[in-house]
């Protein structure tokens, strides 16, 4: 896989509450490598560059993780599965890194992003996103940076659901049986509401 995103960690020799307390003392970040396989490596990393790294890739992309251990490096195919923080600091107070097989598909959940102008606005309209994230079934490093809607064509009550939207071969989206509207552009608010009320009034009446 290509070197451009990578982050270089020590292998942890000491596990346990009081370890764990000195690695951040000597200014690291305890955390834990694992796979699917089951296997299982505590780690410490500088939070310096972890931070840089995660400001890039978030949660969502592969990257090279380089385990030095007794002179020797191991790299592993990963992504942040998870970073804890302290309650009140910025501080990062664990980190887990998941291993991944580049050669099988895995889950995560992409950004929607929009762009395009939606005629609909010229008439009040309001785009709005219902859903600001989705999930992804592809290889690890098909995993696209975000999904992006065009809106160009849309006018007042379109929308675009999670079944029609336009995926990079190989990426598909994950949702079952329910076809969910992830982008749409809606009647302005007023008009939303004299609907509401109408229909409030109709059910009183009607009861």
């Amino acid at each position: 896989m290509s070197n451009e995103n990578q982050l270089s960690v020590e292998k942890r020799v000491r596990v346990g509450k009081g370890p764990v307390r000195d690695v951040r003392a000597e200014g690291f970040v305890p955390g834990i490598y694992y796979d699917a396989k089951g296997e299982n490596i505590p780690v410490k990393v500088r939070e310096v560059p972890l931070t840089k790294l995660y400001e890039k890739v978030g949660k969502a992309h592969v990257f090279t993780l380089k385990i030095e251990s007794e002179g020797q490096i191991a790299e592993k195919p990963v992504f942040i599965w998870q970073i804890s923080r302290h309650a009140y600091k910025k501080q990062i107070m664990h980190v887990d890194f998941y291993g991944v097989d580049l050669n099988k598909p895995i889950r995560v959940m992409v950004p929607v992003n929009v762009t395009g102008k939606a005629p609909g606005l010229i008439l009040g309209g309001v785009v709005q996103i219902f859903r600001d994230k989705i999930e992804l079934e592809c290889l690890p490093l098909e995993i696209p940076e975000t999904v992006t809607v065009d809106v160009s064509s849309m006018n007042i009550n379109d929308t675009v659901h999670i079944s029609s939207l336009p995926l990079p071969q190989g990426v598909k989206a994950v949702y079952g049986d329910d076809n969910f509207a992830v982008v749409g552009v809606v009647p302005p608010a007023s008009e939303t509401e004299a609907e509401a009320a109408t229909g409030e009034a109709a059910s009183a009446a009607g009861a």
